[in-house]
């Protein structure tokens, strides 16, 4: 039987990132990860707490090529109701940013992933699947599809929304639908996109536009069932024409290229992140609508919390309790992203006139106050970071005033 400090189960984004972190932080790492299928054709976004998070562990800079960065969002409400929101742009330099994130293909992240797994010392990976999994108050035991055992004294648990190890841990989910399923294209443009991302809200969900490098842009429709289905039937180019006038032509001639994604919406979120010598990341814990570019940052910060609970003291032994510190540590921020994406995508689909009024209010509200738009752009990007910089931000204006 081979033995490491830490196991993580699962080869998926943030299974490959949690491996990497950990080794760096000191740790002797067993990584259970399959070769990733190589078709995925989704783009992700991160924003600039994610990114420096990759800087240190110094893969952003192979990556940057590839990627797109993110200055200005834009919302558009695209809806024909009464009560309609006003446009609603956020800027990184309002910030003091060069971008709030960067944009780019998975595929280009994962080749960045696999590339710096192979060169890693402190990782050992396994391309088997886990099949039997047993949790002891010492150690975690695996058992390979391949026969191959290993032991660790800690598992991470990436392997998604239908986690063996959350299974085995005996750990509950809540689990939600909704009458939604998001297309996932990439498209070229002849009018360059400067580097703007814009966010339609119309009755069935968000039409978000992000950025690529050069004139092309990634595409995540959120539509009803049935009308995905309709339009993953038209011709390339029949599409293309649609794209663009859901665009409103802000991008020019649209071109859709090949490989157009159908996923149905649903979320998931399990009752624990951990406990003893396991705890659970990504969508082995949570999984919600990709609206916001929420998803993978969470999931970065799953790891960033892991590697602050276990590799403050790499010469120390892994603590038996260090799943449930995880649990405790992870929890508020969970449930509150989890919960602020559920309400705003909600919020969409509701025909009630008071939701529609709060939301337009909401949205007018934020162009109106530059002060309160920078709070909740500072939480999008960092959640917890504005409301820990209010005291000094009041001190600072009072100090002014003094002066």
């Amino acid at each position: 039987m081979k033995t490491f400090e830490i196991a993580v189960i699962g080869g998926g984004l943030a299974g490959m990132i949690a491996a990497i972190a950990l080794a760096r932080g000191g740790r002797n790492v067993a990584l259970v990860a399959p070769p990733s299928p190589s078709q995925d054709r989704r783009t992700t976004a991160l924003m600039d707490q994610s990114i420096r998070f990759l800087d240190r562990l110094t893969l952003w800079e192979k990556l940057r090529p590839a990627a797109a960065p993110l200055s200005t969002m834009r919302i558009i409400d695209g809806t024909n109701r009464l009560l309609r929101a006003p446009i609603t742009t956020f800027r990184s330099v309002e910030l003091d940013l060069e971008a709030f994130g960067y944009n780019f293909p998975n595929k280009a992240l994962m080749g960045v992933l696999e590339t710096a797994i192979a060169g890693e010392g402190n990782i050992t990976r396994f391309t088997s699947f886990a099949d039997v999994i047993d949790i002891g108050t010492e150690a975690v035991t695996v058992t390979l599809a391949d026969g191959e055992i290993l032991s660790a004294t800690f598992a991470v648990g990436a392997d998604g929304r239908k986690s063996k190890l959350r299974e085995t841990a005996g750990i509950d989910v809540r689990t939600w639908s909704y009458p939604q399923s998001a297309m996932v294209l990439n498209f070229e443009h002849t009018l360059p996109h400067e580097n703007i991302s814009t966010e339609f809200h119309t009755e069935s969900g968000p039409f978000t536009q992000v950025p690529l490098p050069a004139n092309r842009s990634s595409l995540v429709w959120v539509q009803n069932p049935s009308d995905a289905v309709a339009r993953n039937e038209l011709s390339l180019v029949e599409l293309s024409n649609v794209v663009e006038e859901r665009m409103q032509s802000l991008l020019g001639k649209v071109t859709v290229e090949e490989g157009v994604q159908l996923w149905p919406l649903s979320g998931m979120m399990a009752h624990r992140s951990g406990k003893g010598r396991i705890a659970l990341i990504g969508e082995a814990s949570h999984v919600f609508p990709p609206i916001g570019a929420q998803g993978l940052n969470l999931s970065l910060r799953d790891v960033m919390a892991l590697q602050d609970i276990l590799c403050t003291r790499p010469e120390l032994p892994i603590a038996a309790d260090a799943g449930d510190r995880f649990d405790r540590k992870r929890r508020a921020d969970i449930m509150s992203r989890t919960a602020s994406v559920d309400l705003l995508n909600r919020s969409l689909l509701s025909d009630f006139l008071p939701v529609q009024m709060m939301r337009a209010a909401g949205l007018h509200i934020l162009s109106a106050l530059p002060p309160l738009r920078s709070i909740v752009m500072r939480e999008g990007i960092e959640p917890g970071r504005s409301f820990r910089d209010i005291p000094g931000a009041i001190k600072e204006k009072l100090s002014r005033k003094k002066a």
